[in-house]
This record gives structure tokens, sequence and C-alpha cells, in this order.
């Protein structure tokens, strides 16, 4: 090969750089600290589902409500809350810019949650 000391580096980084979704998965880079609030002693589902499916959880939420009517969630222990965004996961977690907007600023998301949910719970501020 005429050019072996520039091929063989350059796909190495070509590798490298192909495969680091893959073998950085999983890594977390940065983890916002989530305590529940003093009155409550467990969330809908365990901490670690709620850390990575609050999202497919809140999707699934939002297609029973508003596709099947059905309003009543079940969790894995047997617990049912209401299905609301604002009326179950706000009355806990009511300071939005301290528990959502920290998690989802420092990750380069932005939810169209609040498009349409208030960030109060009804009876709430």
């Amino acid at each position: 090969m005429y050019h072996a000391k520039y091929i063989i580096p350059a796909l190495l980084v070509f590798l490298a750089v192909v495969t680091f979704p893959f073998w950085a998965k999983g890594k977390a880079v940065y983890r916002v600290e989530l305590k529940l609030p003093a009155n409550q002693t467990e969330c809908i589902e365990d901490t670690e589902t709620m850390r990575t499916s609050h999202m497919q959880i809140l999707d699934h939420w939002r297609d029973k409500v508003v596709r099947e009517g059905e309003r009543v969630y079940t969790n894995a222990k047997g617990v049912k809350y209401s299905m609301s965004l604002t009326n179950t996961c706000m009355s806990c977690h009511s300071d939005k810019e301290k528990f959502c907007d920290k998690c989802h600023n420092s990750v380069g998301v932005a939810p169209y949650c609040w498009n349409c949910h208030l960030t109060t719970p009804k009876g709430g501020k």
C-alpha cells in the first residue's frame, strides 16, 4: 500500500466515530439528583423505571386517555393512579424548573407537554 501511514489511522478514527454510540451506550454523562417530595414515599414506578422510561409511560398515558378513554393506570405493584400529568405527576413534582427542566435542559430535549398541560395541579398554587 502506498499511503498506509495515512489510510490505517484514518480507518481507525472512522471506526471509532461510527461505533461510538454502541460502545458508549449506557454511560450517563449527566445525572440530575431526583428526590421524591417530603410528603411522598414512592413514585408511580420505581426510580430506575422513571429515569429510563418516563416518556414512554407518558406517551402510553396520552394514548390510553385520548384514544381509549381509559384514565386509571395500574403500576407494577398493582397500585392505581389517575393518568394525569398535571394532577398526578405535578402534584408531587410541583417545581417544573427544578424537576423537569433541569433534566431536559441537561440532555437538550424540549418536550411539548407544556404546550397543552398546566404546570400547577388543580387546587395548587
